[in-house]
């Protein structure tokens, strides 16, 4: 009997999902003659049996085009809200899986899609994850889809920036995505030579960048660009953060604290009260994640489809596919679930961005 996998995209867009969409059902045609069907906006269309049904013809053509053709959505199975109510509609999810007899399933997401593929995965269903999200947040992936390309915009916009800053001796404050981590600001700030790089995991003083540009100053500089995380978290707010007791009422107080955080707008007035400098914001938002991905995130998408694709004929499932250097490794999607890839103050990039004389917002 003719083997049939499902396709989904989850969670944000990124630029990839297409390509390795694309690399998936094009290697299940061509070498195995599979049957291909897509999902459509993620694990509601699961839920509702919404299907695209993938040929040669609709997967040709999307290599370089951005998005997704499937739609995407961060619906969790388990937690789904229908009319007025929130059901868990796993148990509907796989009976579609079942209805269409289905092999595998293969779920393209970030961390949320990974949380919501390991229910399914524990309820039976053979899944199998691509690891994409801009951020780069995944554990136990040396590469995730989108964030090449990501990485290039906003490096691209910090570029841009020097000129208009330098012209005009102003300090430019630009945020970059990032909730959680900071590989994206850290990754756009070295390679777009910003002056101060501010990223969740290193809690940031309005003191200590005030200090740094004010040094520049006096060594002549007349501007400075301050590239920071959105989920950027000041000194004294990571401290209230730290003493909260451990309970099961940690989790919800902790995300209360983290309403608090101080918008790039009020990190900017701050720094032009205290540096008397003219400061200027410029969020770059959703455009990080639009456009035609890179080359590297063309690349690695193929890889990594073709790779899942590989990986259903040999009867693994239950498993990401990770990139690991040129190749892959197939790791338990148990082992990626819940877990953030946090930027080790000691990495390398933050060392490199330190003995440039790069503040990192604190006093190190």
């Amino acid at each position: 009997m003719t083997k049939s996998i499902g396709i989904l995209t989850a969670g944000g867009d990124s630029p990839g999902l297409n390509a390795a969409i694309r690399a998936i059902g094009k290697s299940a045609i061509r070498q195995h003659g599979w049957n291909v069907i897509g999902f459509k906006d993620g694990f509601r269309g699961l839920m509702q049996n919404r299907i695209m049904r993938l040929d040669n013809d609709l997967l040709s053509g999307i290599l370089t085009t951005g998005g997704t053709i499937l739609g995407t959505g961060r619906d969790k199975p388990h937690r789904m809200k229908v009319g007025e109510k929130v059901l868990d509609m796993t148990d509907v999810m796989i009976d579609n899986f079942n209805h269409h007899n289905l092999d595998a399933l293969v779920c393209l997401g970030g961390g949320g899609t990974h949380k919501n593929a390991l229910i399914l995965s524990e309820k039976g269903l053979p899944i199998i994850t691509l690891p994409k999200t801009i951020d780069a947040d995944l554990v136990g992936t040396d590469a995730t889809l989108g964030f090449d390309t990501a990485l290039g915009i906003a490096t691209e916009a910090v570029d841009r920036l020097h000129s208009t800053a330098h012209s005009h001796h102003r300090i430019i404050v630009v945020e970059i995505m990032g909730h959680n981590v900071g590989w994206l600001t850290l990754g756009a700030g070295l390679g777009g030579g910003a002056d101060v790089i501010v990223i969740p995991e290193i809690p940031y003083s309005v003191d200590a960048i005030s200090e740094a540009i004010s040094l520049r100053q006096a060594a002549g500089s007349t501007f400075s660009i301050v590239a920071v995380a959105e989920g950027a978290v000041s000194a004294k707010l990571a401290e209230m953060i730290d003493e909260i007791p451990d309970s099961d009422d940690a989790p919800e107080q902790v995300k209360r604290l983290l309403k608090k955080r101080k918008t790039t707008v009020e990190i900017a007035a701050q720094l032009e009260k205290s540096t008397g400098l003219e400061a200027r914001v410029t969020i770059l938002g959703h455009v990080q994640r639009g456009g035609a991905p890179s080359p590297m995130d063309r690349v690695v998408a193929t890889k990594l489809g073709v790779a899942a694709t590989a990986a259903v004929a040999a009867g693994r499932t239950g498993v990401m596919v990770a990139s690991r250097g040129e190749g892959v490794e197939l790791i338990p999607i148990a082992d990626v679930a819940g877990k953030v890839h946090l930027v080790p103050h000691d990495h390398p990039w933050v060392q490199s961005a330190r003995a440039l004389g790069v503040c990192m917002g604190d006093r190190p």
